[in-house]
């Protein structure tokens, strides 16, 4: 990656100094790093690569604007994975190589959420309403990615409620969305969000950490995003062929 615009010779010395610094802790926290730590997510992505492209194949059935959704959909969920998985699976050497994959990662969940809303704001909901929809979410999400970029070591108590209020942006279109289509994707979009919640609340909490040295507090948090976009992304079928 390259270095951020406007880095000054100085900052890139004490970049450099602060590398220097704290590798050894970078170093011993890899040791310590649980075996499963990542390969939920690098497992996740190709099941995800191969659901994305059946959900595309069928779409283009149905219309163009069902094909470039799902497909936008479908890029935020296999970069959501895919970065997440190289980000935690690979032993950063320096801080900075760190902090950049850190700033990929949390970025993209935001991207993610807004790439999960977008098929049902076109296809379930009608036109200013969806539109609408589409606009507060991307507009959310690019708002959470500038925050990640810019503060990059901002404490969870940020980053997380943003996760969860643009998470529920869909709580005031509910009742219309039901209305378009029906009751079992809404209730799909529920246990998903609530997966998401109870995700995000361990993430914030670090709990629980039955097993430190194999399967810690993160990969909970993990399990809990691929349940929950298993079950979303069942919902995006029901709305694409209803």
């Amino acid at each position: 990656m390259t270095d951020p615009v406007g880095t000054t010779d100085a900052s890139t010395a004490s970049a450099d100094a602060a590398d220097e610094a704290l590798n050894p802790a970078d170093a011993l926290a890899a040791l310590l790093k649980p075996r499963m730590r990542g390969w939920i997510h690098t497992w996740a992505v190709g099941f995800a690569a191969v659901a994305v492209i059946a959900l595309v194949a069928v779409a283009t059935t149905v219309s163009a604007t069902a094909v470039w959704s799902t497909l936008v959909y479908g890029l935020t969920v296999c970069l959501l994975f895919g970065v997440s998985a190289v980000y935690h699976r690979i032993t950063w050497q320096t801080v900075r190589a760190r902090i950049r994959m850190k700033r990929a990662d949390h970025s993209m969940i935001f991207l993610f959420i807004a790439g999960s809303y977008t098929p049902f704001a076109l296809l379930g909901l009608p036109g200013s309403t969806g539109r609408t929809l589409l606009i507060v979410v991307w507009a959310g999400a690019l708002a959470g990615v500038a925050l990640k970029l810019l503060w990059p070591t901002a404490p969870r108590w940020v980053g997380v409620p943003l996760y969860l209020l643009l998470g529920w942006a869909i709580v005031p279109v509910a009742g219309e969305l039901y209305d378009n289509v029906g009751l079992a994707p809404l209730i799909l979009l529920l246990v998903g969000g609530l997966i998401y919640s109870g995700g995000a609340i361990l993430y914030a909490t670090k709990w629980p950490n039955p097993w430190p040295e194999v399967f810690g507090h993160h990969e909970f948090f993990h399990a809990a995003t691929v349940l929950a976009a298993l079950a979303h992304y069942v919902a995006v079928w029901l709305v694409l062929l209803r």
